[in-house]
């Protein structure tokens, strides 16, 4: 599975997965529709990216005049297994022998002040950024001290010289990653997995609207698409060939379930979902009545184009829901994940404990607790949870 995949990517050292350059620019420039001025003015600080490898870099750097960045800092963590051979345009290893005395080398920083058509071809490239480097003219490209993790007072220390964080952070580690750039009161855009909503460290930021989905799922169906380099690439997983300006073979692979989350406003987050009434969702969709958990007081909805626009209760979705998700028309009240419903919602219709033992004895596993009000019915008599639901109203008008 690509999913599973794309994990294992992030722990392994010669399995990469590349955001591809087409996607990046997509979701950037969406937000450029609804405020041109969203970058303008700002630093922009990619901090999972290694430069020699990284599309983030190669957009924004590309993009830096049109964007209006005031700067671009780009960190990595050690050096990538395929440095220098991806771009190749910034020399060797050689332009980075440490000094006498200092530590081994393990990451790189790149900080652009200043693009421009520095070979005067009448056309700026990164072969232009490369020659800026390379003479460290206005622009700054050294080792770190340490290996580059985010977490590291060099990386933390550049984080709060930022504005905006957008990068693919390491999917492992994306409760402590989002946690700290709310702890840093930074804005960001970044990618992580779909059941990161679910987690009780992201979901309050979601549900009170801190943080949200991007764009990406709005038009890409859901789903993500990934550059692997030839030499690990499964052609199980390969979607598509390509070939790039070198004439090397790029292999794309599709993953679902990777999202944008982000707290810059793409307006998009402003447009409701229409609905049909009860009446025409019965009539025209489902043929059949709305089934009423058996353990909490709530309808379940399998899909988000079941909304009912005219129901007045609590209702249980699918996360993939706030892919549409609009504030303005709707309100969340809890995800049944873990339990992290508002405290005047935390009805049952009665049969909590009896259905809590029901699913025990039906083999049901799992951390399910009977305080929680997670979803579940009891199906031929037996009693079983929906998957991850969100619980949800309509706001009042």
């Amino acid at each position: 599975m690509a999913n599973k995949n794309l994990t294992n990517a992030k722990k392994a050292k010669n399995d990469e997965f590349y955001t591809q350059f087409s996607d990046i620019q997509k979701e950037v420039e969406s937000y450029l529709e609804y405020n041109p001025n969203t970058f303008k003015d700002k630093v922009v600080y990619s901090n999972c990216d290694d430069p020699f490898e990284s599309n983030f870099f190669r957009y924004f750097v590309l993009n830096f005049d049109k964007l209006g960045i005031k700067q671009l800092i780009t960190t990595s963590y050690k050096p990538s297994p395929v440095a220098n051979t991806q771009l190749g345009l910034f020399g060797d290893d050689k332009t980075l022998t440490k000094s006498k005395g200092r530590p081994k080398i393990t990451g790189n920083k790149f900080i652009i002040n200043e693009v421009g058509d520095v070979d005067g071809d009448g056309s700026f490239t990164l072969e232009d950024i490369a020659k800026q480097l390379r003479t460290n003219k206005n622009n700054e490209w050294t080792p770190l001290e340490g290996e580059g993790d985010f977490r590291s007072a060099e990386c933390v220390e550049l984080l709060k010289q930022s504005d905006i964080v957008v990068t693919n952070p390491p999917f492992s580690l994306f409760r402590e990653y989002i946690t700290q750039l709310f702890e840093q009161k930074k804005q960001f855009l970044i990618i992580g997995n779909l059941n990161a909503i679910t987690y009780k460290e992201i979901f309050p930021m979601i549900k009170e609207n801190k943080v949200w989905l991007g764009n990406n799922a709005r038009v890409n169906g859901g789903a993500m698409f990934y550059e692997i380099p030839e030499a690990v690439a499964n052609l199980d997983q390969v979607r598509e060939i390509k070939t790039d300006e070198k004439g090397k073979k790029v292999y794309i692979t599709r993953v679902q379930g990777v999202r944008w989350f982000t707290n810059l406003d793409h307006g998009r987050l402003h447009q409701p979902i229409p609905l049909m009434t009860h009446a025409d969702v019965l009539k025209f969709s489902t043929n059949k009545p709305f089934v009423h958990y058996d353990n909490y007081d709530a309808i379940e909805i399998a899909l988000v184009k079941n909304i009912p626009k005219d129901y007045k209760g609590v209702m249980g979705v699918p996360i993939s829901f706030l892919d549409k998700y609009s504030p303005e028309q709707f309100e969340i009240l809890g995800t049944s994940d873990n339990g992290l419903v508002d405290k005047k919602y935390k009805t049952s219709p009665g049969l909590k404990k009896q259905f809590v033992e029901d699913y025990y004895k039906a083999g049901g596993t799992g951390a399910y607790k009977e305080g929680n009000p997670t979803a579940g019915f009891y199906e031929d008599g037996i009693a079983k949870m929906a998957y991850k639901r969100i619980f949800i109203k309509h706001k009042k008008k």
